[in-house]
């Protein structure tokens, strides 16, 4: 049994606990249990968190991206630019259109790197997809300008960075779509799959709005074949609850993040997450990078400290897509060698996180 998890997703407060069984209680009563008013309640909620002025809530944030993209008119002969180290949904829902993707190099914050970009512009190429990656923005004004400048869309995966900011603006508010993922390992959870799109352009977010409803207007007609990609009422309403106390939890981690800094300074094996200027980092993830990183968790796993690599697979290297698309990524590849998430939760408390650098520093001594 580990003695630190990388997550712990068990409801223990018993305040939080009640919060969501009245939440639940209060959908049961009325039935409405798809498209309810606690999911109207929520999309205007996260609109006004991330300065959108539409919001259309989804049953997961592989269904955000996918919807976003087929909303784009994105598919066949199309090809979106986007990151090689993401979750496969990034990838899946890009082929899923029919679109293919092509693979920018990363930087050292483990983002999509802009200098990487314009090389790969062809008369194909109909969108960029940067993911914050760990929380960390990407340099949205950098991607912005090529965006504009070749004419192509800028869609943000926002999965793992609902709460970060760049240059004083939320993760959410940018490009011409935004795509977050709500389910319980999020920054903002749920206890389920959930997701959200946001923009500020009606046309798209009436055209979402029907894309998620199996295509259908009125819930009658269908325009356009898609998914069922609906968010359930019950987990609005527990989403609602959780939004509550974000603040408080993300503010909590970051905290948790300081001690990390500062117990593991001068630790020159260790490459520590650092905010970019003028970002606020949510921390989604405490990613460190080690040469010696298979070594480490091994160690620290036999001390009960359960870490995580996210994500071991470059996504041209899954078997899914080996040999289908080229992409030249130096600097990815030797990245994704390197990288440790370690526990980092508002279930945490500070002496959980000196053991676990006290077991770092042990393994470097040696």
């Amino acid at each position: 049994m580990y003695k630190i998890r990388f997550k712990n997703l068990a409801v223990e407060d018993k305040e939080l606990k009640e919060e969501l069984l009245q939440a639940v209680a209060e959908v049961l009563t009325h039935g409405i249990f798809i498209l309810g008013a606690e999911v109207d309640k929520l999309e205007n909620k996260l609109a006004e968190y991330c300065q959108r002025k539409y919001c259309i809530g989804v049953g997961s944030g592989t269904d955000a991206i996918y919807l976003a993209l087929r909303a784009l008119d994105i598919g066949a002969g199309s090809e979106v630019i986007t990151t090689p180290l993401t979750w496969v949904a990034t990838t899946n829902a890009i082929v899923l259109t029919g679109a293919t993707p092509v693979f920018a190099d990363i930087s050292s914050d483990f983002n999509i790197d802009p200098a990487t970009i314009e090389k790969l512009i062809t008369a194909k190429t109909k969108a960029i997809l940067p993911v914050n990656f760990t929380g960390q923005m990407c340099k949205m004004d950098k991607l912005q300008e090529i965006a504009d400048k070749h004419n192509l869309y800028l869609v943000e995966d926002a999965a793992q960075s609902f709460g970060s900011f760049y240059h004083g603006d939320p993760s959410g508010s940018f490009g011409d779509i935004s795509c977050f993922s709500i389910n319980p390992m999020k920054n903002l959870s749920s206890y389920g799959e959930a997701g959200a799109i946001l923009t500020n352009n009606p046309e798209l977010a009436e055209k979402i709005a029907s894309l998620r409803y199996a295509g259908t207007k009125n819930r009658q007609d269908c325009h356009y074949p898609s998914i069922n990609g609906r968010i359930d009422t019950i987990q609005a309403a527990m989403i609602l609850v959780n939004l509550k106390h974000l603040e408080s939890k993300l503010s909590y981690i970051r905290k948790l993040t300081k001690t990390y800094d500062t117990e593991l300074a001068g630790l020159t094996e260790i490459i520590c997450p650092r905010e970019a200027p003028a970002t606020t980092h949510s921390y989604y993830s405490y990613t460190i990078m080690t040469e010696k990183r298979d070594q480490l968790q091994q160690f620290l796993d036999d001390k009960g400290i359960e870490t995580k690599i996210q994500h071991p697979l470059l996504m041209p290297y899954h078997t899914a897509y080996k040999g289908r698309f080229k992409a030249e990524i130096p600097v990815a590849e030797q990245i994704v060698k390197k990288i440790l998430c370690l526990p980092c939760h508002e279930k945490l408390h500070t002496d959980d996180i000196k053991f676990i650098c006290r077991a770092v520093r042990e393994f470097l001594a040696g």
